[in-house]
Order: C-alpha cells, then sequence, then structure tokens
C-alpha cells in the first residue's frame, strides 16, 4: 500500500513538473507552406 502511494505521488509529480517546464518554455511553432489540393475535375479531359 505505500509503495503505491509513493509510486503514484512520484508520477503525479513528474508530470506537474512536465506542465510547468512546457508552461515555462513552450516549443516553437513550426512554420510550414500551405499546400492547398486542387480539384481532380480542372485537369479531367474534355
Amino acid at each position: 500500500m505505500r509503495f503505491a502511494t509513493i509510486l503514484i505521488l512520484a508520477l503525479l509529480a513528474i508530470a506537474a513538473g512536465g506542465a510547468v517546464w512546457i508552461g515555462l518554455f513552450p516549443p516553437e511553432p513550426r512554420q510550414q507552406a500551405v499546400e492547398r489540393v486542387l480539384p481532380a475535375e480542372r485537369f479531367a479531359p474534355r
């Protein structure tokens, strides 16, 4: 019982530390060009 409690508290502490780390140092947004999908009927033979 005592080991399970310590394990759960340790996991909660790690999760809280990770949340604080992400809050202090947020990841940079990736700059990626927007690719538009052209409809197929534009290139269909007439």
